[in-house]
């Protein structure tokens, strides 16, 4: 393969004032755990495989063990107010090249479908295992900012700070030529495990813009089990702060000055 191939599974897609989602792989996994759980829980439809030689030379294996090339995906599905297109899947782009040319197959699909607003989601890394119940964004309109803030999303001045890498990012600025209006929605994240406790604040801001309904029962239960996990890593450190609290306190003792 020496070019992105697009494969598109049905003709003549009609759709209601659609919004484009976007949930590729990146920091703690945030936007890619909402946009798998819409796909399943919304019953989404898959109408476009994307395959592109600037993803990772991988293919993934299934539970059976069979195999497929790793890809990207778009699905559609409707809510009672208007359908929603939901982009997601394996990898991002391993290389700027591709990251350009992938972001404007994106953004053609979204201006062919007639999407006129995008929301990208990923996660804003603390570097802290405790979580905070916050989504912060960053978009191309002042008037989607203001209708954001309303929803409860936190926006800060030149934040985040070295900007927004990868798709997340890529398409707020590539729509801009497309007339559309994009908004990334970043959960708080530790930045060190997948983190569904934030995609579930996320999904939370979701639910009140789109003004939709969505089950969370498994997210839940897979942020218990990443609760567990921070415990004993909190744990783990504080045992190790007090042994070399201790082993500095016998060094003090065994100095003679």
């Amino acid at each position: 393969m020496r070019e992105t191939t697009v494969i598109r599974l049905k003709d003549e897609i009609q759709l209601n004032d659609p919004i484009l989602l976007v949930g590729l792989p990146g920091v703690g996994h945030v936007g890619k755990l909402v946009v798998d759980h819409l796909i399943e829980k919304l019953e989404a439809e898959k109408i476009v495989e994307i395959y592109s030689p600037h993803f990772p030379p991988q293919v993934m294996v299934s539970e059976e063990s069979t195999v497929k090339l790793v890809n990207n995906e778009v699905y559609i599905c409707k809510t009672d107010e208007r359908d929603l297109v939901l982009l997601g899947g394996d990898h991002q782009s391993t290389t700027t090249d591709g990251h350009y040319e992938l972001g404007g197959i994106y953004i053609d699909l979204a201006a062919e479908l007639g999407v006129s607003k995008i929301f990208t989601l990923g996660g804003y890394p603390t570097g802290k295992l405790e979580h905070t119940d916050e989504v912060m964004g960053a978009a191309n309109d002042l008037e989607l900012i203001e209708e954001l803030k309303e929803l409860g999303v936190t926006f800060k001045p030149n934040e985040p700070g070295g900007g927004i890498v990868g798709a997340s990012g890529l398409l707020l600025g590539l729509s801009k030529f497309k007339d559309m209006k994009a908004a990334c929605l970043m959960g708080l994240t530790s930045g060190y495990l997948v983190d569904p406790k934030s995609a579930q604040s996320l999904l939370a801001i979701l639910s009140k813009l789109l003004n939709i309904e969505v089950e969370v029962d498994e997210l839940e239960e897979r942020a218990k089990d990443m609760e567990k996990i921070v415990a004993n890593l909190m744990e783990a450190k504080q045992q190790q702060q007090g042994v070399l609290r201790d082993t500095a306190i016998e060094e003090d003792l065994r100095y003679i000055g």
